[in-house]
């Protein structure tokens, strides 16, 4: 390494620990916290400044140009099913038929297949109430603080692995994007590694956290409007709509030449805009039937959808150009540089460089979107192929959740924990999930 290197180095440990400290002591939000990190790693690298200007423009621009639509997107699905009671008709169906002894696994399946299309934050503000409800529900001497945290706990197990590993999530998409990997098999094999990692993280780890930990009462149920709950039928569909048209896309290609010509059209429905569009509009009348033209309704919908939805684009926003920042200075060279002296495998580096940006900006997606576009020349330079280093990418973007992000607060709310308790369930889980899904990436890049 360089002199130039050890720059650039400090130049990015300085950029970033400014963002903590905007962020955390000074109580910015994401956005502006970023951004001065951004600027402050292109000065300190030597960068000139229109350069670094130019370089934050073309990172922000680039990120929001598809990323802000899937977010969008993705939290109306979200607010629709929460509005019209689908995901919750759907975990009390689960719950139901599993029993007792079989409700942390029913918890966790129900979880991954809601959270396929949904912000995490959506996913978790859907499901944690009906979930925590259902716990409370357990029958005498089964429902003590310990035996709801085994129901809740594989619940957000599920929603963190499909939120960091599974496209169509705004960080794995973008990834996907970024490094030029197949969507489809990135989603195929993004579901091969986290359902076994939530088993690991959810219904066996809760049995270890879980003893010992305080609830305090949950917070109210989530906003619900007054119309007749979907079947379960009609709420499933409109949950893997997207998935399905993303997935018959991508399998157009493994179809003989002369059939393939007939199903061209899956090939732009599976894009995952699209998609999530078609699944949107579907969506409307399977949860709301006839009302979907109350403007009542409509107003919900998307009231409950735009709130949230200015802050996350704007932190994905910020994310983009620190990325772009790092990669205009020279940090994916010097990477490329690293690997190639062969003392750690790509897959690591990827997971390590993502843990650092995850430990440092409190975002999964802003450590998946600024590791990705750094490690675009390792990809092309190791010979790796980037579906798997998507999933590595995305596995270190979990790492120790902590004060520092915003899902770290939510989850302690809608829990009931306190802070020890937080770090013991929720941080632990987070890691846990982080430590297997790079195990199962090595191990299945070996064999695959």
């Amino acid at each position: 390494m360089t002199p130039a290197d050890y720059r650039l180095i400090l130049a990015a440990v300085v950029g970033i620990a400014l963002s903590i400290i905007l962020i955390i002591r000074g109580r910015l939000h994401p956005f502006v916290g970023l951004l001065c990190g951004a600027f402050t790693v292109g000065l300190l690298a030597g960068l000139p400044m229109e350069e670094t200007a130019k370089a934050v423009e073309k990172g922000a621009g680039a990120i929001l140009g598809g990323t802000g639509l899937v977010v969008a997107l993705g939290l109306g699905l979200g607010a629709m099913l929460q509005l019209s009671d689908g995901a919750g008709g759907m975990a009390r169906a689960a719950l139901r038929l599993s029993g007792v002894k079989g409700a942390p696994w029913a918890s966790l399946f129900t979880a991954i297949v809601i959270g396929l299309p949904l912000f995490f934050e959506t996913g978790l503000v859907l499901l944690l109430p009906i979930v925590a409800s259902a716990a409370a529900a357990l029958p005498t001497g089964q429902n003590g603080d310990a035996a709801k945290l085994r129901l809740m706990l594989p619940a957000l197990a599920g929603l963190s692995v499909v939120h960091a590993l599974v496209p169509p999530h705004p960080g794995p998409l973008l990834a996907v994007n970024a490094l030029g990997a197949n969507l489809g098999l990135t989603l195929l094999y993004g579901l091969m590694i986290g359902i076994p990692t939530a088993i690991i993280a959810g219904p066996l780890l809760a049995r270890f956290t879980a003893p010992g930990v305080t609830l305090n009462p949950p917070l109210l149920d989530p906003v619900k409007v007054d119309v007749a709950t979907p079947s379960v039928g009609r709420a499933l569909a409109a949950v893997l709509l997207p998935v399905v048209l993303i997935a018959a896309g991508q399998a157009v290609a493994l179809l003989p030449p002369n059939v393939a010509v007939h199903f061209h059209w899956l090939s732009w429905v599976s894009d995952p805009v699209v998609a999530l569009l078609v699944a949107v509009l579907a969506a409307l009348p399977l949860l709301f039937g006839r009302r979907i033209t109350d403007r009542t309704i409509q107003n919900a919908i998307w009231t409950e959808a735009m709130t949230p939805a200015g802050g996350i684009i704007l932190a994905i926003g910020a994310g983009g150009a620190l990325k772009q920042v790092l990669v205009t200075a020279g940090l994916s060279d010097m990477l490329v540089r690293v690997a190639d002296g062969g003392a750690i495998s790509p897959l690591i580096l990827a997971w390590g460089v993502s843990v650092c940006i995850r430990l440092a900006t409190g975002s999964a997606t802003v450590a998946t979107i600024t590791t990705a576009g750094v490690m675009q020349g390792l990809v092309a330079a190791s010979g790796v192929e980037p579906e798997w280093m998507v999933l590595a990418i995305g596995a270190g973007s979990l790492f120790f959740s902590h004060v520092n992000d915003p899902g770290f607060w939510l989850v302690k709310s809608y829990l009931g924990t306190d802070m020890a308790g937080t770090f013991k369930t929720w941080s632990i889980m987070e890691t846990v999930v982080a430590i297997v899904g790079l195990l199962l990436v090595l191990l299945a890049s070996s064999i695959f």
